[in-house]
């Protein structure tokens, strides 16, 4: 039997899932070969820190490994599953982010310029959007994420994100705007 086919289901995991709900590790390391790294670069855009966004997409996997035998197709594409999985960790990560409460603050570390510094400059435009991808609304951040980052079509993103394609494309316009507002004023003040 040919493992790379596209089943009758119309979902080309489906079989891999199959086997990776049987226990089969080659079969895993082929799943996470074809999926990590888009889920990483969701991750990452959605925490914006990449040794954060590598511990989400180890979680995700061990997710599917431990739940390849529950999902079923006629929910969702795995795609579709995965992604929600990823960013649903990224979700509760942010929040317990922002409920982390030191009883002695940390030892002050060296703040002099990073070994890497003259390598890319604060004025970057990549560096600028990075900053300010940060700073907009995380459902925003998402759809951004999951449709010019990501290349999803808006309803790929929508069922993803579950919502309808129209509150998609509210989002999407209203992250925009967040983001160009957001740009504009850090160069008015620079």
């Amino acid at each position: 039997m040919k493992w790379d086919r596209v089943p009758r289901s119309g979902d080309p995991d489906e079989d891999l899932l199959g086997r990776i709900a049987a226990g089969d590790v080659p079969a895993m390391r082929l799943m996470v070969a074809r999926q990590l790294p888009r889920i990483l670069s969701v991750a990452t855009r959605m925490l914006g820190d990449a040794a954060e966004a590598e511990d989400i997409a180890q979680e995700t996997f061990l997710r599917v490994w431990r739940n390849a035998g529950g999902w079923r197709q006629r929910d969702a594409l795995f795609s579709t599953w995965v992604h929600r999985v990823a960013i649903n960790l990224c979700y509760d990560h942010l929040r317990r982010r922002k409920d982390v409460f030191a009883e002695h603050p940390p030892d002050l570390e060296y703040e002099g310029p990073a070994p890497d510094a003259g390598l890319m400059s604060e004025d970057d435009p990549s560096r600028r959007v990075e900053r300010a991808m940060q700073m907009i609304a995380p459902r925003q951040r998402e759809a951004i994420v999951l449709v010019y980052y990501q290349g999803l079509s808006n309803a790929e993103a929508a069922a993803i994100m579950d919502v309808s394609v129209d509150a998609l494309e509210s989002l999407l316009a209203r992250g925009r705007r967040s983001l160009q507002l957001l740009l504009l004023k850090e160069q008015s003040d620079g």
